[in-house]
């Protein structure tokens, strides 16, 4: 399939996406490197055809010698014919966002639907290893700037990206995830059932890398770099003083995105990158509404001529059992609880609170965690 060249080409040429995409497999050369042959249709021709052309950098000229391009173009159209869609970096469909980024991917995979990536999106992130507080939080921040009509991007890593994406997934055609492999491999693979949920939501699945890379610890901070690529503004929730969310804001700030944090606790390990980011400048967040009253005008007039849909208040007007709401009160947000501490705080046996338990998960007002263990997502205000 051949396409147009882009904006940013040069008029009247034809370029073959498959020159772009073979680019992909250059994980080993810094990406600005890559970026400088991306307006080159004409020199990426006759690099493939083993001609020589102006002055290239030497470890990328290195690294497109020993590259099999015929072999990298077999390799895409088979991941094609499994429904997987490539967007190279001259194709109309090409993520706008990205195209602002001073070393946008040569070409990027897709699954699901490509809807999300026409809308503001925002990009919720943070560690792996997070507190019960940080995952109710994120859950809460997806929800909400899906209801608002917003994109939520994240790395489908465990943790704070999980709840993130989980959040999103309350409205359809909202949720982004963008993989650290290649598009058909889910990392961890206990996440392969929430990505196909995104798919069949009418969500999207991105990523740079070709199919069947397998996760290497140099692919991920090119992930982070098109989470930030894809996303007006960056959230931060908790994240270690190595975290990778700490990279996505840095590319978030470097390429004039907003960077918001959520303050914490200043004992807890994981509030140690949101805090220090607030103390350098990130705007502190308290609910999604103080992202949406940073968008510029043009965004907030997009997402006004989306229809508002409803959040997660009881269907029906439905009242509590008493059940349910003895289990309400003595939940936590930030605090995971067994079943047989509700039975002794609230007098009820296992029974009772094993069925108040799923009301309100039906209810959307908790969430099991490991273990069996239960802790508030959000008291709305009727439910007080």
């Amino acid at each position: 399939m051949w396409y147009q060249w882009g904006p940013a080409g040069i008029g009247g040429h034809l370029v073959d996406p498959y020159l772009y995409s073979a680019l992909t497999r250059l994980t080993s050369v810094p990406t600005a490197l890559r970026a400088q042959l991306l307006e080159r249709g004409d020199l990426l021709e006759r690099l493939r055809r083993g001609l020589r052309g102006p002055e290239v950098h030497p470890r990328l000229s290195k690294a497109l010698a020993k590259l099999d391009w015929s072999g990298c173009e077999r390799e895409d159209r088979a991941a094609e014919k499994t429904g997987v869609t490539l967007l190279s970096w001259d194709h109309p469909d090409y993520p706008a966002t990205l195209r602002t980024m001073a070393d946008p991917p040569p070409a990027v995979y897709l699954r699901g639907s490509l809807a999300a990536l026409k809308l503001p999106c925002a990009a919720v992130v943070g560690s792996r290893l997070c507190t019960v507080y940080g995952q109710n939080v994120a859950r809460m921040l997806g929800e909400d700037l899906a209801q608002a009509g917003m994109a939520v991007a994240s790395g489908l890593a465990r943790g704070i990206d999980t709840a993130a994406h989980e959040g999103s997934l309350v409205v359809h055609a909202r949720a982004i995830a963008v993989l650290g492999t290649g598009i058909d491999v889910p990392y961890p693979s206990e996440n392969a059932p929430l990505m196909r949920r995104i798919e069949e939501t009418g969500g999207t699945v991105l990523s740079e890398l070709p199919p069947g890379t397998p996760p290497m610890p140099r692919n991920f901070p090119m992930r982070n770099r098109v989470i930030a690529g894809v996303s007006w503004a960056v959230i931060v929730v908790e994240a270690t003083e190595k975290s990778g969310a700490l990279h996505t804001a840095r590319f978030a700030l470097e390429t004039g995105r907003e960077v918001f944090a959520i303050p914490h606790n200043l004992t807890s390990r994981t509030g140690v990158g949101p805090n220090t980011l607030i103390q350098k400048g990130a705007k502190l967040l308290q609910q999604a509404k103080d992202v949406l009253e940073e968008l510029p005008e043009a965004l907030r007039c997009m997402l006004q001529q989306q229809e508002r849909l409803p959040g997660h208040s009881l269907p029906g007007g439905a009242v509590l059992s008493d059940a349910a709401k003895a289990c309400l009160a003595a939940l936590r947000p930030d605090e995971g609880r067994g079943v047989d501490d509700l039975c002794a705080s609230t007098g009820m046996g296992a029974p009772q609170i094993l069925a108040g338990l799923l009301e309100l998960q039906m209810s959307r007002l908790c969430v099991e965690l490991p273990g069996m263990r239960y802790a508030l997502r959000r008291v709305p205000e009727e439910s007080r």
